[in-house]
């Protein structure tokens, strides 16, 4: 039976061993040729042989299932009044005392799209690109939101944004208005974002797993059996994305590169009756992938919000987030989703301090820095560090 698969395709000379697997990282002259292509995605209707066919070429890097997508869901709290003064999240990562903007950084935002009569973006040349089949724009408002955080302008008198002298965002539609898409989607939309070289990738998203096993039993396979392909299907994006980044880090190695961040996922829940911690989801839980937590306050310390998974690379301020509402306005939320463009912005500064600096300015650099400058004397006494990563991120 024939199923719909995403193909990555570059430069390679080694063949997979397996339909899913990852060919072997290339070295020397082969190294320095696969840095410089763009990685490239297609989705294609194939049956079991042509699967295996389709993994032998030697062009071919990765090979997946299409699989649903979704935005990690955000809780709302209420509309806000622009009253003077920062968003806390602004001064807990210090952008709000450091000399840098983010100027001249390219910062791509893959979410919902957004509202681009929103004053928080006057001024910013903005990028579109739809791959839902919706057309431009936000008809969600998660995409906005997220936005704002990493380059929004103040929004009278408040500031909402981390790297606000970023003047272009890549803005891919990779989710529609009911918060949903595919993984075929995601990937076409990092690869347009590398195309049109984003110093930064920013993704507050998610694979929805149980989605997509509910999705086969409607269809009347029976549980085990749509959980088992659910898991084949999960098993081959993850490694799909190890082989994106693989690619994507061979270009950092031979010239600037991309950091790409994402959202650990929303799925935990530390207060419930019987509380659980789960892990951190794919695509922040890819090989090369900065994944981000949720922060909120407690007193004059931070502690790890309750639903954020565990085990993030990095943490980020996550509740009571304000930032842009669709239409017009601001309003707060909270969620991995929002500590994710706090990061994005942070590294946009941190590209503006390495390019104003006589050190080289590259992703692999950036991205260090991110993990080396992230601060872990700020939590509340009872905070395990499992559950913040390195700390909390800090701009320069």
């Amino acid at each position: 039976m024939a199923k719909q698969y995403t193909v990555l395709r570059g430069f390679n000379q080694s063949r997979t061993r397996e339909p899913f697997a990852v060919g072997p990282s290339p070295t020397g002259l082969e190294a320095l040729i696969a840095a410089q292509a763009i990685p490239q995605v297609e989705v294609r209707t194939l049956n079991k042989m042509e699967v295996l066919d389709t993994a032998r070429d030697p062009e071919v890097k990765g090979i997946a299932p299409v699989m649903p997508i979704k935005l990690i869901e955000p809780t709302s709290n209420d509309d806000v009044s622009a009253t003077a003064g920062d968003a806390w999240g602004i001064s807990a990562v210090r952008a709000d005392v450091s000399a840098f903007t983010g100027d001249g950084v390219v910062v791509s935002v893959l979410d919902t799209g957004i509202d681009p009569n929103h004053p928080a973006f006057q001024g910013i040349t903005l990028v579109q690109k739809d791959f839902t089949g919706e057309g431009d724009g936000d008809g969600h408002g998660h995409g906005t939101h997220c936005a704002g955080t990493v380059f929004g302008r103040d929004v009278n008198g408040t500031r909402i944004g981390v790297a606000r002298g970023v003047k272009k965002a890549l803005i891919g539609k990779v989710l529609g208005t009911n918060g949903g898409g595919d993984s075929d989607m995601l990937f076409q939309g990092i690869t347009w974002a590398i195309e049109n070289q984003a110093d930064v990738v920013s993704m507050s998203l998610g694979f929805d797993f149980p989605g997509f096993v509910d999705q086969m039993v409607s269809d009347g396979l029976p549980v085990p059996a749509a959980t088992s392909i659910a898991l084949e299907g999960y098993r081959a994006n993850l490694r799909m994305f190890d082989a994106l980044m693989q690619m994507i880090r061979a270009r950092a190695a031979f010239g600037q590169g991309t950091v790409v961040v994402a959202a650990s996922g929303n799925e935990s829940e530390r207060t419930a009756q019987k509380p659980y911690e789960v892990a951190v989801s794919i695509p922040a839980a890819a090989e090369g992938i900065i994944s981000v937590g949720a922060l909120g306050r407690a007193g004059n310390a931070l502690e790890v919000a309750s639903f954020s998974n565990t085990f993030p690379q990095i943490s980020a301020p996550g509740v009571d987030i304000i930032s842009a509402r669709k239409g017009g306005g601001l309003i707060s939320m909270n969620g991995t989703s929002m500590a994710t463009p706090h990061v994005a912005g942070v590294a946009a500064l941190w590209w503006d301090f390495m390019r104003q600096s006589d050190t080289p300015a590259n992703a692999l650099g950036i991205s260090s820095k991110l993990l080396a400058t992230a601060r872990s004397n700020v939590f509340a006494a009872n905070v395990d560090p499992t559950d913040r990563g390195m700390g909390i991120v800090t701009a320069p």
